[in-house]
């Protein structure tokens, strides 16, 4: 198994391009079964999660081509097995993403209930209700959730909570249905804009995404399009985080500071000084950091994917900081590890209370989930001596080629069996 060894001490500094936005490929990658015409799109991250993704369209008969460094071509039109099985599923939470569109073009789908990472549980049951809203027969049986339909109905549509996947499946399932879909507690994620954005060019007609109610008037039937995916905001944020703790000088390309406002408010009351251009940042860290207290909560307040790298900037900032959790309830599984490499901090319930020290020193941690991993890289760009990461599996789906992006900003950081 993978594990990363950084050599701490290092101030990052230089350019580097950031990656396409794993949460608006895989919903865009699932747009693709909804026509029977070529999906053409660019800008795609080689992450693990995507190629699991395209292994599971695969098996239900989509044609996938690649088409140069970041591109590809969807073909639907071979769409032959409206199942998606626990195998694929079982390592990838994203992959329920499959069931609206499948059940709007096929009139059916069974897909294994998800895994994916071990953080708290995702509110499947938000998909089932609508779909049943909109007129699907729904049952759960040994762990597959089965949907029918002749053809869906336009329906109005309340979640009981913020959903993201939730929000991406009923919005592509009405696309094809009858008459108009309201979805009202919408979440206003700019992946979600990106996705109507994509389906908008295939031919569907939606409005308000981005806002807390989106409407969709369902079309016949959706053709082929070309879309490029939207930066990755929160590989922008780890990178921002990164520069930050190491007391960098870092310019970020082939990004967008658009959906990072909470993020860069944040930084600058950290003291670093950020400059915005069209397609890129830049980010010009002190020598240390102030702590920086923060909540969570849906977008467009501070990200969760954005938390545990907060957490390890304050374990050496200046002060005390309270990070505060709303939107996970497990999801203070890294404090333990940046505990090991020496930081101060409390748990009580959803809140962590971090008092900064002057230095963290190197130790063997193990990566729990996505962005925990994240936070101890950051960490241990700056821990004394060397930190060994173990599990990076997890960093590998959600971080494009993360060793190669830190060597070339300067970092000691490779990659060991």
């Amino acid at each position: 198994m993978d594990k990363l060894l950084i050599q701490g001490g290092n101030a990052l500094s230089g350019e580097v391009a950031m990656s396409g936005a794993k949460n608006a490929a895989l919903p865009i990658l699932c747009a693709s079964l909804l026509t029977a015409d070529p999906l053409h799109l660019t800008n795609v991250p080689h992450l693990n999660d995507i190629s699991t993704m395209l292994r599971l369209l695969g098996d239900m008969g989509v044609g996938v081509t690649m088409d140069g460094a970041d591109g590809m071509v969807l073909d639907g039109s071979g769409l032959n097995n409206a199942v998606a099985s626990y195998e694929m599923v079982k390592t990838m939470r994203a992959s329920i993403l499959v069931l609206g569109p499948l059940v709007a073009r096929c009139g059916e789908a069974r897909v294994s209930l998800p895994g994916g990472c071990a953080i708290g549980a995702r509110p499947v049951d938000q998909h089932i209700k609508g779909l049943q809203a909109m007129g699907a027969e729904i049952t759960v049986e040994q762990g597959y959730v089965h949907a029918k339909a002749t053809r869906l109905k336009g329906a109005r549509i309340c979640t009981d909570m913020v959903t993201v996947t939730g929000t991406e499946n009923l919005m592509m399932a009405a696309c094809l249905a009858e008459g108009e879909t309201i979805i009202e507690n919408a979440a206003r994620e700019p992946e979600v804009v990106d996705l109507a954005n994509c389906l908008v060019s295939m031919g569907a007609r939606i409005s308000g995404a981005g806002t807390d109610v989106i409407r969709i008037q369902g079309v016949e039937k959706l053709h082929g399009a070309t879309h490029a995916i939207m930066p990755d905001r929160i590989e922008t944020g780890t990178y921002l985080c990164a520069a930050a703790i190491t007391g960098g000088d870092v310019r970020l390309l082939k990004t967008s500071a658009a959906y990072l406002d909470t993020v860069v408010d944040k930084l600058m009351d950290a003291g670093c000084e950020i400059t915005v251009e069209r397609d890129a940042m830049r980010i010009v860290a002190p020598r240390r950091l102030k702590a920086v207290s923060l909540r969570t909560a849906p977008y467009p307040a501070f990200p969760t994917d954005m938390q545990a790298q907060f957490m390890a900037i304050n374990c050496v900032a200046e002060g005390v900081a309270t990070i505060r959790e709303t939107i996970f309830e497990n999801r203070f599984m890294h404090v333990s590890e940046l505990m090991r490499l020496g930081a101060d901090i409390q748990i009580e319930g959803n809140n962590a209370i971090v008092r900064g020290i002057e230095r963290l020193e190197g130790a063997t941690v193990m990566a729990t989930d996505l962005r925990a991993s994240a936070s101890l890289v950051i960490a241990g760009l700056v821990a004394q001596g060397e930190t060994l990461i173990d599990r990076i599996y997890h960093l590998d789906r959600g971080y494009e080629r993360i060793e190669e992006k830190l060597a070339k900003l300067g970092a000691c950081v490779k990659r060991v069996h």
